[in-house]
């Protein structure tokens, strides 16, 4: 894990090599035994950060915990050595598709832990849920068993689970809602519902909220500070729900009838100065303790695990250039890498005394700007942590005085600009 606390570079082939005393090809073979030694399982190595994350909640949550969910196509064109690659979004684009859930404060919104990690290949889900392959499901279908599986992991708060507009399924959500898991969902306004004992377009019912808004909060949209309005009302989906299948190679529709579902629609408008709406969201709730405001903001945090995929893909360890040959593999480094992120948020969030400092050192260490507003990011600690982890390493194997010498022989120039 520590050979992962560190960004690399599309060009890297594999791991980083601390300072060790054994050769780098020594540690690549070491790593190339972990990732493909079938008695080590997704199960195992996803433990530490649910452990993790049980931890935290006490301290870090109020009466929730944030289960939010999300997909994100690994794409591996050209790695034709990976033979289990699916077709991800045409028959342009191979790679797996990654699931994950990230555990967030319902407080703070910050990220706690991973606590779940599928990745869909050729040969089946694997799966931090169970040691063996899982069938490949539909994601709706495959997010209802997660659902249940983090639920069933005792983490001692109750969750909300937060789904972006894919999982806006009739079907879906009255399953959801069957099942007792409290649920926070974008809708879309291309569906009918009951109204005030009317049947109506979502659109109208939104339209008809036009003198209920009020001020939420100034929020950052696009690099600007604007206004957050939320309104809120209750309607009820009462119509069949659509089935969407493949057999045989072809779609097919079916409908299905349910009980009606009464649930909260909350509606949020970012607005400029001149009360222009520049963005609007719609969310389905059945939790009826929380406030719409909240409600929102829970929202807006889900774009922590957005950020947790660009963390893994571009701004940090660049997994679309791994060089593991099946799914198995790339998924058990995955979670090495998942931890990792956890010991950078645990510093990132850290209220101890000690840490500020310490992230202002790492950022040093990196050699990131950052703006002046901001004063780290989670890849400037991980850059600085690798640089610190080197640092510590080196001193375990050589002196200081030692590593001195090193330098003014590798950097002649370094004599001359002491002297200065």
């Amino acid at each position: 894990m520590k050979q992962h606390l560190a960004v690399t570079n599309k060009i890297a082939a594999g791991l980083r090599s601390l300072n060790e005393k054994s050769r780098s090809f020594a540690a690549a073979q070491a790593a190339w035994r972990f990732y493909n030694n079938e008695s080590i399982t997704l199960p195992q190595l996803i433990e530490p950060m649910i452990e993790s994350a049980r931890r935290y909640l006490s301290s870090d949550c109020d009466e929730f915990a944030l289960a939010v969910h999300d997909w994100s196509g690994l794409n591996y064109n050209g790695h034709d050595s990976k033979q289990d690659r699916i077709m991800l979004y045409n028959e342009r684009e191979f790679g797996y598709d990654l699931h994950t859930v990230l555990l967030v404060s319902d407080r703070s919104g910050e990220v706690l832990a991973p606590v779940y990690q599928g990745l869909n290949a050729s040969d089946g889900v694997h799966s931090s849920r169970s040691p063996k392959r899982l069938a490949v499901r539909t994601h709706l279908d495959e997010i209802s068993l997660t659902m249940q599986h983090v639920e069933g992991l005792g983490f001692g708060k109750k969750l909300v689970h937060i789904i972006d507009a894919e999982a806006d399924s009739v079907l879906h959500l009255r399953r959801f809602n069957r099942k007792r898991l409290a649920f926070l969902i974008r809708g879309s306004l291309s569906r009918r519902v009951l109204s005030q004992g009317r049947d109506v377009l979502l659109s109208e019912v939104v339209a008809g909220l036009e003198n209920k808004y009020h001020f939420s909060r100034k929020v950052d949209y696009q690099g600007k500070t604007l206004n957050q309005y939320v309104a809120e009302t209750e309607v009820v989906l009462h119509r069949y729900a659509k089935l969407h299948r493949k057999k045989g190679g072809k779609s097919y529709r079916r409908y299905v009838k349910g009980k009606a579902l009464p649930l909260r629609l909350v509606v949020s408008q970012v607005r400029n100065e001149n009360g222009e709406v520049l963005a609007s969201w719609l969310l389905w709730t059945n939790l009826a303790e929380v406030s719409a405001d909240k409600i929102v903001l829970w929202y807006y945090w889900r774009w922590q695990i957005e950020s947790y995929f660009k963390l893994l893909k571009s701004a940090g360890h660049h997994l679309e250039q791994w060089q593991q040959e099946t799914a198995q593999a790339v998924a058990t480094r995955l979670l090495i890498v998942a931890q990792a992120c956890v010991v950078v948020w645990q510093l990132a969030r850290s209220k101890a005394k000690e840490a500020e400092p310490a992230r202002e050192f790492l950022v040093r260490l990196s050699g990131r700007l950052m703006k002046r507003n901001k004063p780290f990011t989670e890849p400037a600690l991980l850059a600085g942590m690798w640089v610190l982890l080197t640092m510590l390493d080196a001193l375990e194997h050589y002196s200081v005085d030692e590593i001195k010498e090193f330098a003014a022989f590798a950097v002649p120039s370094l004599k001359q600009l002491d002297s200065c």
